[in-house]
């Protein structure tokens, strides 16, 4: 121990206060568990504070601006003032009483919050810095929830114009002209908001296609209203460096911008706790290598954007779930949960499980049903996307794919058809609400079972 640092226990401690990290906390604290929890920052993590809540909140205020717009010429006559200040203010004022409610929640289960800075001082002590001031917390068992943060690129440094994701949440003003690099779904989610509030946006991608790991199909779905919305977007493309008026590519033009969003992806926070001081082994990525379980070494546990697999907040909670379970003993199923992911753009992206090319490589069957035949499709004012599903030989649902409408609510029902193992006669024999979009589900199993009833051929 340092001389004169002050020590104390824990039976669990909990390196991040995110999705991951407090559901981790909650569920320990159920179990009885003494648990503290730490965090440098604010608890509910970058998702609460400065990712998936307010960026979803912005994208409701922008989609609701463009809508009030697109209704001219239906019987309305709207114009729309955008009070970018106000609107930040709304973004924080939902994002705070979210966090607020965590924070009672934790608080209530009896978990220690710590706000801190910590860092592993051996294999089952972390060091904490607060305000200067160093203690020491000893453990049983340890999860690591670090998290994770916007890649930065050299050239492009942080200034009043060039920003990463989180500050396109926080505009003091909307620009008149917007260049997003990376065409993810961070910045087709952000470069589709900013469009709709009135800002002319470019998208800027260095791989052949517009969101990357997204099907095919639905993404070309998504780049053809990007279009619509006046969005340009330059796929197979640089950015090179900022210049005075915009930035400059690697086909040497040079795009005019006010604002430049770097949203290039995100790199895992694990460099941030001194992990090399214990026994887990971390990729050259900085992801932490765990079992089935989570965990990573004798004791330690590794959950979230931490490890490798999807950034999502909702992978973190379940592998939170998962290990709890086995931090308590229980048994952990091998086998990894089936993981959705919605991209928030217009129309809305679902996918979850095999994806159309995996299923040619599988010898699956892909059945589609697209959304002109969809009646919630036409009344939401976009039939333009499509309904996936992909079964094998057996007609055992293995992945169902959506862009449209209200999508990202068909991820419930399609994630548990696949985990718990539904045949596409299971889905073409549920009743579905009309006028739905989970209607498209059912459309699309009538399809696989060749017995297709508003479309045909």
């Amino acid at each position: 121990m340092v001389v004169g640092a002050i020590s104390s226990r824990t039976e669990l401690a909990i390196i991040g206060a995110g999705p991951g990290g407090y559901t981790a906390a909650l569920r320990a604290a159920d179990a009885g568990i003494e648990v503290a929890l730490i965090d440098r920052s604010d608890v509910g993590g970058a998702c609460l504070n400065v990712g998936c809540i307010p960026s979803k909140t912005l994208i409701e205020a922008a989609a609701a601006r463009h809508k009030a717009l697109a209704m001219n010429g239906r019987g309305f006559h709207a114009s729309v003032e955008v009070d970018i200040a106000a609107l930040s203010a709304h973004v924080r004022s939902t994002t705070d009483g979210l966090r607020d409610g965590i924070t009672h929640l934790l608080r209530a289960a009896g978990v220690n919050l710590i706000q801190g800075v910590a860092n592993f001082a051996r294999h089952d002590r972390l060091a904490i810095e607060q305000s200067g001031a160093v203690s020491h917390l000893e453990f049983d068992d340890v999860i690591i929830a670090t998290g994770s943060r916007p890649i930065e690129l050299p050239t492009f440094a942080a200034d009043a114009r060039t920003i990463t994701s989180t500050g396109a949440l926080s505009l003091a003003e909307l620009p008149k002209a917007t260049v997003v690099i990376g065409g993810g779904y961070i910045g087709v989610e952000l470069g589709t908001a900013l469009a709709k509030l009135g800002s002319t946006v470019t998208i800027v991608e260095q791989s052949p296609d517009l969101l990357p790991g997204v099907p095919r199909e639905l993404a070309r779905i998504v780049q053809r209203r990007l279009s619509q919305l006046g969005v340009t977007v330059l796929t197979a493309t640089h950015a090179l460096e900022p210049t005075a008026s915009g930035v400059l590519l690697d086909t040497q033009r040079e795009l005019e911008a006010d604002a430049i969003v770097i949203a290039v992806g995100r790199r895992p926070n694990t460099d941030r706790c001194s992990i090399e001081v214990t026994q887990a082994a971390v990729d050259d990525r900085g992801h932490i290598a765990t079992d089935h379980a989570g965990r990573a070494a004798h004791h330690i546990y590794a959950i979230g954007d931490a490890t490798s697999g999807p950034a999502l907040a909702h992978r973190a909670a379940a592998d939170a779930e998962r290990s709890i379970q086995a931090l308590t003993g229980k048994p952990v199923d091998p086998h990894p949960p089936v993981i959705p992911a919605v991209v928030f753009c217009d129309p809305e992206v679902m996918t979850v499980g095999v994806s159309p090319h995996e299923a040619t490589e599988l010898d699956m069957h892909v059945h589609r049903f697209g959304h002109s035949a969809s009646g919630r499709a036409h009344t939401a004012g976009d039939a333009s996307g499509v309904t996936m599903i992909v079964s094998d030989a057996r007609g055992t649902v293995t992945g169902v794919h959506v862009a449209g409408p209200q999508s990202s609510e068909l991820a419930g029902e399609a994630t548990l058809a696949i985990e718990l193992a539904a045949t596409v006669d299971d889905l073409m024999t549920t009743v579905h609400a009309h006028p739905t979009m989970s209607e498209t589900i059912g459309e699309a199993a009538m399809v696989a079972g060749g017995k297709p009833l508003h479309i045909r051929g």
